[in-house]
């Protein structure tokens, strides 16, 4: 027997002896820090300081891609697949269904909580990130929704994003001519990843006459991700050569207004803005438009508005 599905089982045996107490608290931690995530990095952005933002969102986005490509190249199948033995927690076989490889959940919060462990100056909120980090990796095995290797390789590959990022804005602060054509480069990233996982071919493995992953589902992510890199590039040009804002500054005043800012960021992340681009566009391209109209907005709707408020750069 594998040693990740025994390590599994491990994890599955615990839960069931613990009446499975902790599943629901392991499931709202898992979702609620990679839901809300968005949040962070905007607040740093238009509060705290834009380059220290740009660095947590560089770092999201690449991390995010990147597990698009890697997980749509290798289609690994859940733990369940491989095994039958293995019953994931809850409401896990609605919600994880697709691909294992790599964790999505750790590839979102390893660059995102690591970038800002990387900017913290606290030695207790830099535990407390990588805390965060490590816990949501045992969560979702302790969930059995995936194996340690899909955990550990999603939150190397989400560290690797963070140093990427930090490279690539050291190299434009020696470079800053240089920045419209990393920009570039990045958007076409995005848009080569898309066309690599449209196009791709899959695995098209049935069990009991049902299609065991539907390629055009797990692509979904993809475009989203991607798609908000692309967003992400465009929006960061936009931004630095037309609105050239300030952050407001962590202060009373600009805490209040950037609260105040997040409620719309809030809203498109509970999905309400999303159920109508995919009902007017397909899920695909609705995915892609709904977080593109999220980073338009964090990048210069508001920060238009703030410099209407006297924050800006000039």
């Amino acid at each position: 027997m594998a040693l990740d599905i025994e390590y599994l089982l491990l994890l599955q045996n615990l839960r069931n002896s613990l009446s499975d107490v902790w599943t629901p608290v392991c499931a709202y931690f898992s979702d609620f820090c990679v839901t809300m995530i968005m949040l962070f990095p905007t607040f740093i952005y238009w509060c705290v300081n834009k380059r220290s933002g740009l660095f947590v969102f560089l770092s999201w986005k690449i991390s995010v891609t990147l597990n698009a490509i890697v997980k749509l190249t290798c289609c690994v199948y859940r733990p369940w697949i491989r095994d039958a033995r293995v019953i994931p927690a809850g409401n896990a076989l609605n919600l994880a269904s697709g691909y294992s490889f790599p964790s999505g959940h750790t590839m979102m919060a390893a660059p995102i909580y690591g970038s800002m462990a990387v900017l913290s100056r606290s030695k207790f909120i830099k535990a407390l990130l990588i805390f965060i980090i490590l816990l949501l990796a045992f969560s979702r095995n302790f969930l059995g929704v995936h194996t340690p290797q899909d955990v550990v390789v999603g939150t190397t590959l989400g560290l690797l994003a963070v140093y990427a990022a930090y490279k690539i804005l050291k190299y434009l602060d020696a470079k800053p001519e240089r920045e419209n054509l990393v920009i570039a480069l990045l958007f076409l990233f995005g848009l080569a990843t898309l066309i690599y996982v449209t196009y791709k071919p899959y695995p098209m493995d049935y069990k009991d006459g049902k299609l065991l992953v539907d390629p055009v589902r797990m692509q979904i992510d993809a475009w989203h991700d991607a798609g908000g890199l692309m967003a992400f590039a465009f929006c960061w040009f936009i931004e630095k050569t037309f609105i050239k804002f300030k952050a407001t500054g962590f202060n009373a005043k600009g805490v209040i207004i950037n609260i105040i800012g997040l409620i719309p960021v809030y809203i498109i992340i509970k999905g309400i803005l999303r159920n109508y681009t995919i009902l007017y566009f397909g899920v695909h391209w609705g995915h892609l438009i709904d977080m593109s109209i999220m980073t338009i907005y964090i990048m210069i709707i508001w920060p238009l508005i703030l410099k209407r408020l006297g924050y800006s750069e000039d």
